[in-house]
């Protein structure tokens, strides 16, 4: 129950703040410099006093004489990008307020006291995000026409509106996706449960094979809607002083902002799981009925998919805007070296071998992660049986037990064992970096080490979500597999099929709570690190 707090509740809200942020911070930025390369003008007309009017004078605006005392300005031809900066933060306060809509929207359609089919709680929970995207499809078209609209390309604003519209689409896919996968309503998950009849074996293959399978549909979600946001920009009409058009970047940015746009209702989702997965745990420790106990596996086994589906949707964000993150760092070392920075080549030995170490990283990163959940978990069942055994009054709940010893153990591991993948994180890539820096000196490349890193960021995000999208759904398949069968379906509680799905239920909480959303942070981690150490592989 506590884990089910720190990692399901505070942990992916804090993954989900930093995803936001950053992108966030990102987009201003890129939307500030975009804005000022294209020289973008805007409209202002006010009233003011003459004598406010004299000093506007003195900076060359039009004025136009309409009274003794009142005189309005028209500042059409103004310098003004901060429309371009300040729109993530109006998307993002537009976020609170439909999200907010679209959690009063949630009503159960059953009367209190009344006996009737009981209502799947996944349904009202995506009743109330179709609500929640159709505001935020309004209040982002709204958005755009209000603080991107420019005399510079009259209809930009509508070609951004549509990168956003791509981003809410990309997100409601994703969560679709997501569902359909490791719902035990659907094909795949009660196939896995199935595969437990023939043994602990069958139910391993079959949740790996489904993790596998389950990263196709993503993926090409993703490279559509990329490519999408990014031409749509692109023929935004907005081009720099040379004719070029600059719109790309900035399109792909405003999609992420779009995925982002109903990150509070997806957060929301995310917490149910942790709050039905806590009432199953009270009402299993108080002794209820055998009846309440089905109501709250139900609703746990509807949290364990809005928990992969918030992860699918982190990952899928973290996507979107790594494409930006890793054009932002070739711009960085394109300015630092003087000289044009715009493609890697991996037919270069020691760019390709960049990539291989950025692939290796995520998988080592994951086999480390994973085995510190091993490690943690032998501590956590010596220190159970030792209780057992000293007080045997625990299961026939004579005796209470030291759950603060139980939670120590965790809290100190999770800190001790997070040390090592985290060091391999921050190091790699500034070591890797470096030491090609001082061959391409040695061997007359001077931007070899900008190069390999390059390769390496591109590898270990391109890996990165392959990764997370395959062990966050193995696991979340896994668990509702195993739900499944608690129903009662192929035998049900203490059958030889609920104890293989047990096992893969074991495999899979590595996965999903542990490994996967770590390589969110991982992704986002590299391409800080790698902007940031930008000078030191030049």
């Amino acid at each position: 129950m506590v884990g089910d707090n720190v990692g399901d509740c505070a942990a992916r809200g804090a993954d989900l703040f930093e995803s936001i942020a950053a992108e966030i911070i990102s987009a201003m930025i890129l939307g500030g410099t975009m804005a000022q390369r294209c020289k973008i003008e805007v409209f202002r007309s006010t009233l003011l006093t003459k004598s406010y009017a004299e000093v506007c004078i003195q900076y060359g605006v039009i004025i136009k004489l309409v009274g003794s005392v009142n005189m309005s300005i028209d500042c059409s031809y103004i310098k003004d990008p901060s429309g371009f900066i300040l729109f993530p933060l109006v998307v993002h306060s537009f976020d609170l307020v439909v999200s907010s809509i679209g959690i009063l929207s949630i009503r159960g359609t059953r009367d209190s006291g009344v006996k009737a089919p009981a209502e799947d709680p996944m349904t009202i929970l995506q009743k109330g995000y179709s609500i929640t995207i159709v505001l935020a499809v309004l209040t982002f078209a709204g958005s755009t026409r209000w603080l991107l609209y420019t005399e510079h390309a009259p209809s930009a604003w509508m070609n951004f509106s549509l990168c956003g519209l791509v981003g809410i689409i990309t997100a409601y896919v994703f969560v679709w996706i997501t569902k359909y996968y490791t719902d035990y309503k659907h094909e795949p998950v009660r196939t896995l449960a199935l595969s437990s009849s023939t043994g602990h074996g069958t139910n391993i293959i079959a949740g790996v094979s489904l993790g596998l399978e389950s990263t196709a549909l993503p993926v090409l979600v993703i490279s559509i809607s990329i490519i999408s946001a990014f031409w749509l920009g692109h023929t935004s009409g907005l081009v720099d002083e040379t004719g070029s058009p600059t719109g790309g970047l900035f399109g792909t940015a405003v999609a992420t902002m779009g995925m982002l746009s109903t990150a509070a209702y997806i957060l929301t989702m995310d917490m149910f799981g942790p709050i039905a997965d806590n009432a199953g745990g009270i009402v299993e420790m108080s002794q209820q009925p055998e009846n309440v106990r089905e109501i709250t596996d139900v609703l746990d086994a509807v949290g364990n998919t809005t928990k992969a589906t918030t992860k699918g949707f982190a990952i899928g964000s973290a996507a979107l805007a790594s494409f930006l993150l890793f054009s932002a760092y070739m711009d960085e070392v394109s300015s630092f070296a003087r000289e044009p920075f715009k493609q890697v080549d991996i037919a270069i030995p020691e760019v390709f071998i960049g990539g291989l170490l950025g692939s290796m990283l995520i998988f080592l990163f994951s086999a480390w992660a994973c085995a510190a959940v091993g490690r943690t978990a032998q501590e956590v069942v010596k220190e159970v049986r030792r209780q057992f055994i000293e007080r045997p009054g625990i299961m026939d709940y004579k005796e209470k037990p030291d759950y603060g010893r139980c939670v120590a153990i965790v809290a100190s591991a999770s800190l001790r064992e997070m040390i090592k993948p985290g060091a391999l994180a921050i190091v790699s890539p500034i070591v890797v970096g470096f030491l090609f820096r001082v061959l391409g000196h040695y061997t007359g490349h001077p931007l070899l080490g900008a190069k390999v890193v390059a390769a390496l960021l591109m590898f270990a995000t391109v890996s990165g979500i392959l990764m997370a999208l395959f062990l966050n759904t193995a696991g979340g398949a896994w668990d509702n597999a195993k739900k499944y069968i608690e129903t009662g379906a192929l035998g049900g509680k203490g059958s030889d099929s609920h104890k293989a799905a047990v096992t893969g239920d074991t495999v899979g909480d590595p996965f999903k709570d542990t490994a996967g959303p770590s390589l969110h942070v991982l992704i986002k981690m590299l391409a800080t690190i790698t902007l940031v150490m930008a000078p030191v592989f030049l």
